[in-house]
């Protein structure tokens, strides 16, 4: 995109092995901040929103949090604008090697995302499989699809072959360290 060079997604493996042993939420940031520095798209992790109960003051110019928790049930993990769109994701973690758990995703993500559908928005998951770093970009009717599944009696994950066959995999950068806007541009084009 825009005259920015970065390695196709299903080409050979190109990694950076600075990075290695970095969450995939660092991993999305540093991307991110990437996509925003060069002008190709406006993507942010939403804040998780807290309820701060007690603070103490040990001095005037500093104040610690003593208590707080969770105000209420966050929707999903990014959002932001690309190519005019409205870009909506979360990203999740397994350490299984054979399949994407669901109870990963909870229910109010799920209701969220079918809303952003409903509105025109881009949704998706980036799993990553840490067994062997793995990354997937998997539609969020797909999920919703085995979400679905799962609440009528169906599998309680998605087989990593499913994964595989349905998403689109993406293989590490330097720059960007996760190109995951070339899946979004597969997303938008076939839409």
């Amino acid at each position: 995109y825009h005259g920015i060079s970065s390695p196709a997604i299903h080409h050979s493996r190109s990694t950076s092995f600075s990075d290695r042993g970095m969450t995939l939420e660092g991993e999305l940031n540093k991307t991110n901040q990437f996509y925003l520095k060069n002008e190709i798209a406006v993507i942010h992790k939403k804040p998780t929103p807290i309820q701060i109960v007690s603070v103490d003051y040990p001095k005037r110019s500093a104040a610690r949090i003593k208590d707080a928790y969770f105000s209420k049930a966050s929707t999903t993990d990014y959002n932001g604008v690309y190519r005019g769109k409205y870009i909506d994701f979360d990203a999740k973690e397994t350490r299984l090697k054979t399949a994407f758990p669901l109870k990963n995703v909870h229910k109010h993500q799920v209701v969220h995302m079918q809303q952003c559908l409903k509105q025109g928005g881009i949704c998706f998951l980036i799993i990553k499989f840490v067994s062997d770093q793995a990354i997937f970009l998997l539609k969020a009717t797909d999920l919703i699809y085995f979400w679905n599944l799962q609440a009528n009696g169906g599998r309680k994950s998605i087989p990593r072959e499913t994964v595989e066959k349905l998403g689109f995999q993406i293989k590490y950068g330097i720059n960007p360290l996760i190109p995951y806007l070339k899946a979004v541009d597969q997303l938008i084009d076939t839409k």
